[in-house]
């Protein structure tokens, strides 16, 4: 049976569905900042950048970005009613005193127990771009991660253990990808959800290692 995967909107809403009322939630450079244009307007989130926001709301529409107001990717924001801004010291004092519900981060491998490497690849031309990540990864008190399931090689980014340099260990609970959503746990990965059509021993297939169904 054929699938689709899920566009970037779509994986944004599937992460936005998960994210519960009244929870602090920091999003990560890159894919993590589309899951504030999916967070009801209904629902009370507060949204945090490590540069020193807490209130985010969506993107800005085009042609009216302030570019004096951007997140931590240096892309511009908007500011909910009530939103504050801070020192950057007093972010990461929110991060490393465990004051976020949940983080949502990228990767570029997560083991099935959890482990997370998403800061560097090692190869010796690459820039090292640890920033927060290593904060946000061990702080929060939910790690989440938003990837493609796969690499542009057809390489699972879901491994038994990463080859690549770790942010932290055991701090993924849950992985969203564009075929499906995991649990990492100590007995490996759970399947939570997958596309229509994907079947649980594809998807094995896919990934390389054994499923286990929710």
């Amino acid at each position: 049976m054929s699938y689709t995967r899920r566009s970037k909107d779509e994986l944004a809403a599937r992460v936005a569905q998960d994210i519960p009322e009244g929870a602090t939630v920091n999003l990560g450079i890159g894919q993590p900042t589309w899951v504030a244009n999916h967070i009801p307007a209904s629902r009370e989130v507060l949204l945090h950048s490590e540069n020193g926001i807490l209130g985010m709301g969506p993107a800005p529409a085009k042609g009216q970005e302030d570019y004096d107001l951007i997140n931590a990717g240096k892309q511009p924001v908007t500011l909910l009613p009530g939103g504050a801004f801070f020192h950057h010291a007093d972010s990461f004092a929110m991060m490393r005193g465990g004051h976020l519900d949940i983080c949502v981060l990228g990767a570029f491998q997560v083991s099935a127990t959890g482990d997370l490497a998403n800061w560097h690849t090692g190869e010796p031309d690459a820039i090292p771009a640890v920033g927060g990540a290593m904060d946000l990864a061990i702080g929060a008190k939910q790690t989440w991660v938003m990837m493609d399931l796969l690499t542009k090689q057809g390489q699972s980014k879901l491994v038994a253990a990463c080859t690549y340099p770790l942010t932290g260990i055991g701090c993924v609970k849950r992985v969203y990808t564009d075929l499906a959503t995991l649990a990492c746990t100590p007995r490996g990965l759970v399947v939570i959800d997958t596309v229509e059509g994907l079947g649980l021993e594809e998807l094995s297939g896919l990934i390389g290692l054994p499923l286990l169904l929710s």
